[in-house]
């Protein structure tokens, strides 16, 4: 005889494992600090690949005002200036990207909690499942 409950449980757990569960199986290896770090270092990465293209961009934009300047220009005063200007991009990157990497690590652990009590769930019917035979 089939037991209805038991078929239910089976499919909700091939649904999550099929489509929402494989990032989630991912996260499961690590840490929430480590892997919010990895990630603010990716990000950091990224960060500065878009603000290097972005301040060549702009040197491209400005390049007739850079090659009449380009005598009379104080570079020590620019390169703290782009300095300060990369650190405040760079930090704004890493905050956001630690507590919004954060928040998905912690919504996934509680979908993965939720994988795992039905698991414990589908494992009871199979002991009583046993015990009655």
């Amino acid at each position: 005889m089939l037991n209805n409950r038991k078929i239910r449980i089976m499919t909700q757990l091939a649904i999550y494992e099929k489509k929402e569960g494989k990032p989630d199986f991912k996260l499961a290896k690590y840490y929430k600090t480590d892997y919010a770090r990895l990630q603010a270092l990716k990000s950091i990465l990224w960060a500065t690949v878009c603000f290097c293209i972005g301040l060549g961009v702009f040197a491209i934009y400005k390049l007739e005002w850079l090659l009449d300047n380009l005598m009379s220009m104080d570079y020590k005063e620019l390169g703290w200036k782009l300095l300060g200007v990369y650190i405040a991009v760079i930090s704004v990157y890493v905050i956001g990207s630690i507590f919004g990497y954060s928040i998905y690590y912690s919504i996934s652990r509680k979908k993965l909690n939720r994988y795992y009590k039905m698991l414990g769930k589908l494992k009871s019917i199979y002991k009583e499942e046993d015990e009655y035979k």
